[in-house]
């Protein structure tokens, strides 16, 4: 993708995946700014997703799945994302490429 701009979305962390008796911790919630359907959010599988923590460490991950019929994905991380990155902002990007954020 060279020369052009990819799609970018952001994301909201919105917690792990629960069973009856089990917190999986390597998966995680995403509800996707901007997709509402489970049509749409089922295009995003496969696409990787970064969260970065206010001390500058990044954890990527990727989306597996989707959760539901209202745009929630499912990601998995590793290494696992901390209890503190619930409600935290996450990007969202396609396979392939690579983010760069200016520093101060």
């Amino acid at each position: 993708m060279s020369g052009e701009a990819a799609k970018v979305y952001t994301g909201l962390i919105i917690g792990y995946r629960l069973g009856s008796n089990t917190q999986y911790e390597k998966q995680v919630l995403i509800r996707v700014d901007g997709i509402n359907d489970s049509n749409t959010a089922a295009q995003l599988i496969g696409w990787r997703v970064l969260y970065r923590d206010n001390k500058g460490n990044e954890y990527r991950g990727k989306i597996v799945r989707v959760h539901g019929n209202k745009g929630v994905v499912v990601a998995v991380f590793k290494p696992n994302l901390p209890g503190q990155a619930r409600g935290g902002n996450v990007y969202i990007y396609p396979r392939g490429v690579q983010l760069v954020f200016e520093t101060q």
